[in-house]
C-alpha cells in the first residue's frame, strides 16, 4: 500500500490486489475518518431537513444533518455536535439505529444513522463556509420527496426509509 494524498479530512491511498490472471493490479481507495448522519424528529412528527449547497455537485441538496468524525470522537458525540450546530436542537434522546458504507466501491466510509426525538430548540453554530436553510416537513412528505427525486442526497435517502419501514414493520 502507498499514500498517493492526505488532506485534512481524507486520504486516498494505493492497494494492490492479484487477479483471475494473476496479474497485479492497482486500486485507488479514499479513506476516510467515517461520518454520522442524524434524522431529527420532532414531537409532532415533522423531520427535521437542510438546504445546503454542495460545491462538489454546485446544487443546493435537500439533506438530513451529518458530519464528519473528528478522531477520537465516538460516533454518538459527533452526532450531538453535528446536530447542534446545523440545526440548533439538542436531542433528548439520541439512538444509532444503523450503520452503512457511503459508496464502498472507491471509499472507505463508515455512516452512522443516528435518531434524535425529544428535541429543544437552540440556535445553530455553522461552521464557516456552510450555507444551510432548516426546515421541517412531516415524515410522510419526506418520503415523497425521496419518491419524486427532491432528494438525491443517499444519505438522506437512506436514513428517511430507513425510518420509515421500520415505522411500519412495527404494526
Amino acid at each position: 500500500m502507498e499514500d498517493i494524498f492526505t488532506s485534512r479530512i481524507f486520504k486516498v491511498v494505493r492497494k494492490f490486489v492479484v487477479g483471475r490472471s494473476g496479474a497485479k493490479l492497482a486500486r485507488d481507495v479514499i479513506v476516510h475518518p467515517g461520518a454520522v448522519v442524524i434524522l431529527p424528529l420532532l414531537d409532532d412528527g415533522q423531520v427535521v431537513l437542510l438546504r445546503q449547497f454542495r460545491v462538489s455537485v454546485e446544487e443546493r441538496l435537500i439533506e438530513l444533518p451529518a458530519g464528519t468524525l473528528e478522531p477520537p470522537e465516538l460516533p454518538y458525540e459527533t452526532a450531538r455536535r453535528e446536530l447542534l450546530e446545523e440545526t440548533g436542537y439538542t436531542a433528548g434522546s439520541l439512538v444509532e439505529a444503523s450503520h452503512f458504507y457511503s459508496s464502498p466501491g472507491i471509499l472507505r466510509e463508515t455512516m452512522h444513522l443516528f435518531v434524535a426525538k425529544d428535541l429543544i430548540a437552540g440556535p445553530t453554530n455553522l461552521e464557516d463556509g456552510e450555507d444551510i436553510e432548516v426546515f421541517t416537513v412531516p415524515l410522510e412528505k419526506a418520503v415523497d420527496m425521496v419518491y419524486s427525486g427532491e432528494i438525491k442526497d443517499s444519505k438522506t435517502i437512506i436514513g428517511v426509509l430507513w425510518y420509515w419501514n421500520s415505522l411500519r414493520n412495527k404494526t
